[in-house]
């Protein structure tokens, strides 16, 4: 260990914040959000950032040009910009896997300029909602201090390098991040690709088991484990299956469900169609829904 360990850790601050700075940019007119330079002519950022499919990116030495979304995920909250990047660094993945106790470094460029903040991982395999309402799972939490306009920005090692892509604030004054795993990775080079990472959807509304149970009494049917479908969307894979607004849901591909996450778990494991155990009424009935 050194004999001065804040000199290092000055030092390491100092190597992010040169590293990040140039690949870090700002996102919309107002610096709503940070977003990181991950390939020549594309910018990741996170998908609540943007209000349009395009949106104008500011770089480290004040340019502003518009981005356009190449690729999104809305799922996970992850959006690809295809803009002019111009001498702008591309910022390098690091394979480090986050453990609890591991120091991080956040970087971002908000209103005031490029920030860089030195905090460690509270927490791992941590979850949180993406903009769509689905569940994000393994995340990192941290506690490096991070800005209003401060998420799509990268969380970095010593090296300045992307461990994370920062996401999420948490009440209590953490972050959370999504880890620069294999996962990630991979969807960020489909979205490079120009792909739009759709999960699948029934196109419905549904409501909770006590909801579902008090608006079936209400009509005077008895209790039942399962999800009230409180809306069919017009022309979605629900609708042309048959299923309709008062149908009970109490299984998909075999197995029960009692919230929205066991239903897209289910879906995210189904093939190209997917069998709903339904009852209507009191009759039970099997709905096939087909994605293809």
């Amino acid at each position: 260990m050194s004999a001065n360990p804040l000199a290092d850790l000055s030092a390491a601050a100092r190597a992010a914040s040169a590293a990040a700075g140039p690949s870090t940019v700002a996102i919309g007119r107002h610096a709503r959000g940070t977003g990181v330079v991950i390939a020549p002519g594309r910018v990741l950022t996170n998908a609540h950032n943007l209000r349009d499919r395009t949106t104008q990116v500011t770089f480290a030495d004040g340019r502003s040009v518009q981005g356009q979304v190449v690729g999104a995920d809305g799922d996970h909250d992850l959006v690809v910009l295809d803009v002019d990047t111009a001498d702008a660094p591309v910022l390098r993945w690091s394979d480090q896997v986050l453990a609890e106790g591991d120091a991080v470094f956040a970087a971002a460029r908000t209103g005031r300029g490029h920030r860089v903040s030195f905090g460690l991982v509270s927490a791992v395999d941590q979850a949180f909602r993406g903009p769509r309402g689905r569940r994000v799972q393994g995340a990192v939490e941290h506690t490096a201090p991070l800005g209003r306009g401060s998420s799509g920005g990268p969380l970095l090692d010593a090296e300045g390098r992307i461990v994370a892509i920062n996401t999420h604030r948490l009440g209590e004054g953490f972050y959370l991040a999504q880890p620069a795993d294999e996962s990630l990775r991979q969807r960020v080079e489909q979205l490079v690709a120009g792909q739009h990472l759709d999960g699948r959807r029934l196109g419905v509304a549904i409501v909770g088991p006590q909801e579902s149970n008090r608006l079936r009494r209400k009509v005077g049917l008895p209790d039942q484990d399962g999800l009230l479908v409180a809306g069919v969307v017009d022309g979605s894979p629900a609708a042309a299956a048959g299923l309709g607004e008062g149908d009970l849901v109490v299984a998909v591909a075999g197995s029960p469900v009692s919230t929205v996450d066991d239903v897209w778990d289910a879906l995210d494991a189904a093939g190209e169609t997917v069998e709903l155990e339904v009852v209507r009424g009191t009759e039970s009935r099997t709905v096939t829904v087909s994605f293809a």
